[in-house]
Order: structure tokens, then sequence, then C-alpha cells
């Protein structure tokens, strides 16, 4: 099983890991804040997210023998972070589940095609890119809170794009660190080497919480991560069970999101690192990548509350400012898919605007209304035209 085991697939594995932790790791803190969750709570999020990604990476690289690599759901992390205002940490819980239960039906029903049809790719592209707005925004404003780090942030992000653009927010993110030390901006008093205890939080189930945010966090994964994963898998030449694969992930979430972990997919831009020619020329090898990246989830699931304290020691304009960074082309992205097909522009739009305003109504959040909306224009507007 593991014959032609080489230092090539377990580099390529702890890239795919660093690049997924130092890209979002931020606004998953950021999230877990805003429902109001302890260190301790917090701690457990990335205990539960690294345990899941890696026994599901582990199981189905090595079961398929493909690099099947999952990830926690980076939009869906900015989701909450938009979405949990006033929502108690056991109300998002259930939110969790459900979007945990959602995914697994897809899955295991093989309805994905059902999916891409019900939510439009453009609509479900300009909830998503309503959702990660603030964070861009949010990047620039803290440039004006602290110009030297978010400046020097800034200037090493674009250098990296051009020059090393798979380590860009890695090396960022390193500068960032670097230059808020030597401005005493850190707080190393909450650094510290420790290993992660997982927390139950008994979830509790309000309608406009499991509407406002479950839904919508389903949605974004689907959308966003598990039908890029497939692209991805697909782009490199792999036939991969996707049915069982994403059930799986849903099952995951399910099992794990009283312990924060609040929804898994397939991976996609992490995942491409372990499927290259330069990890491995014999295509039928290459799951030992992905293998190796489940090693290295797992070690960082273990120590997930010393991963805890060191983001704590970050400033805040820090962690604003490479969640920020880390996601412009993800916002790029997103606009572009929403708007390419001129009919569906006006919904997709009306979606964005919806999405990105931040309203309200009736305890549920924008992200929802933004589709709502968006379906309602859709409705109208296309389906009308073609009658």
């Amino acid at each position: 099983m593991f014959k032609g085991f080489t230092l090539a697939h377990l580099s390529a594995g702890f890239v795919a890991v660093l690049v997924g932790y130092t890209s979002s790791a931020a606004i998953i803190f950021q999230a877990a804040h805003t429902v109001g969750a302890t260190e301790a709570q917090i701690a457990s999020w990335m205990w539960a997210l690294g345990i899941g990604m890696a026994v599901s990476s582990i199981s189905l690289s090595l079961y398929y023998r493909i690099p099947l690599l999952t990830a926690w759901s980076t939009p869906g992390a900015a989701l909450l972070v938009t979405s949990l205002t006033g929502v108690s940490l056991p109300e998002a819980t259930a939110a969790f589940i459900l979007c945990g239960v959602l995914i697994a039906i897809i899955g295991y029903a093989g309805w994905l095609e059902r999916f891409m049809h019900w939510i439009p790719l453009p609509l479900a592209s300009a909830m998503l890119a309503g959702v990660l707005l603030k964070f861009g925004l949010d990047a620039f404003v803290s440039l004006q809170q602290e110009p030297l780090l978010v400046g020097g942030m800034l200037v090493t992000f674009l250098l990296m794009k051009r020059l090393l653009a798979r380590y860009a927010i890695p090396l960022t993110l390193l500068v960032g660190i670097l230059i808020a030390w030597l401005s005493g901006l850190m707080d190393l008093s909450k650094l510290s080497l420790q290993w992660a205890q997982p927390v139950f939080v008994m979830p509790a189930i309000r309608l406009e919480a499991l509407v406002g945010v479950g839904l919508p966090l389903f949605i974004v994964t689907m959308a966003s991560q598990n039908i890029p994963g497939v692209a991805v898998l697909k782009a490199n030449g792999y036939e991969a069970p996707l049915s069982k694969t994403i059930g799986l992930t849903g099952l995951t979430t399910l099992i794990l999101a009283p312990f924060g972990g609040y929804a898994y997919n397939l991976a996609a831009i992490t995942a491409a690192i372990c499927m290259g020619e330069e990890v491995d020329k014999d295509k039928s090898k290459r799951y030992l990548a992905s293998f190796s990246a489940g090693l290295f989830y797992l070690l960082a699931g273990l120590f997930g509350a010393s991963i805890t304290s060191l983001f704590l020691s970050f400033p805040q304009t820090l962690i604003l400012a490479i969640a920020g960074f880390a996601l412009i082309g993800t916002i790029a992205n997103s606009l572009q898919a929403a708007l390419a097909d001129s009919a569906e522009r006006d919904a997709a739009l009306i979606v964005f605007l919806v999405t990105a305003s931040g309203i309200s109504l009736l305890g549920l959040g924008s992200a929802f209304w933004g589709l709502v909306f968006g379906l309602i224009a859709r409705f109208w507007l296309v389906k009308k035209r073609a009658v």
C-alpha cells in the first residue's frame, strides 16, 4: 500500500495543509468569536476540524487509491462571520448539524446534479461574493489602522503573487507576524504548547438559525467547495465515487458538529497541490500525497489548542488583513461566475447586493434573503423571457 512513498508525497501533503490553514484559519477564529465561543471551545473547533479532515482524507485516499483530500469550508466560515450575529453557540451547532444532514442526503442519494439545477451557479456565486465582500473591505480598512503592518503584508502579497503564487499567503502571514512582533503588537503571553480537548455543545433548535445559517451554509459549501472539488478531480483525470465521497463529508459534519466541525467538503485548491506531476510521475501513486496531508491534519487537530493560542496572540488587524488577502482570488472568481451569463446577470446582482448589505429580516440573515430575492428575480426575468 505504501510502496513508493517518497519525500515528494510528504512535502506536497505538508504544503497543502499549510496553505489551507494559513489562508483561512483566521476566518474560523472570527466565526467562533462571532458566536461567543470561549478559548476552550475555539480549540475544540480546531480539534474537530483537524480530526475530521484527517480521518476523511486518510480513509478516502487509502480506500480508493485516489488523491481525495477534504477540507473545512472556507466560504462557509466566512458566511458564519456575517450570519451568526445574535445566534447562540447551541443554535449555531444545530445549524451545523442541518448542513451535515443535507450534504449527506445530497451525496448518498446521488442528487448533485439536481442541486445544481435548483441553485444555479451564477446565483450561488453571487451569494458567496456578497458574503466575502466584507472580508476584502476589512483588509483595506485595517490598512488605515496599522499602515506599517498591513502595508508590509500587502506589498509581500503582491510580490509573492507574481513570484511564488502558491506560497503567497503563507509568506504574507510570516511577514505580518514578523512586523507585528518587531512593532510590539504580538501578545505572546497567550502562546502555549498544549493538546486540544474536545468540548461538546448541546444543539438548540431555533427555526431562524436553521434557515438563516444552516441552509446558506449548505448551499455555499456545496456550490463553492464541493462542485469545484469535483472539477479539480476530473481535470486531473480521476474518476472518484462522488456520491459516496460527498456523502461522507456530510456524515463527518453530522458527527463532529457538536464539537465545532461546522462543515467539511472536497478540497479544490489544496487538493490540486497533491495531484500534479511534480508530486509523482505515476498518477496512481499520488494518493500518498493526500494521505500525507491527512497525517498533518491529524497533528494540527491534536495540537488545536496551540494553534488557537497562536492566533489569539495576533493583533486583530493582522487577522483581518490575512483573511482579506487570502480571499481576493475567491471574490474575483465568484463575481466572474456570477456575472458571466448576461441572462442571469440582473438576478445575480440582486443576490450579491442583498447579501453584501447585511440586512436581517424576520431574524434571517442577508445570505438567505439574497438567495430568495435572487430566485424570485430569476423566475420573473429569465423564466418569463423564455416563455
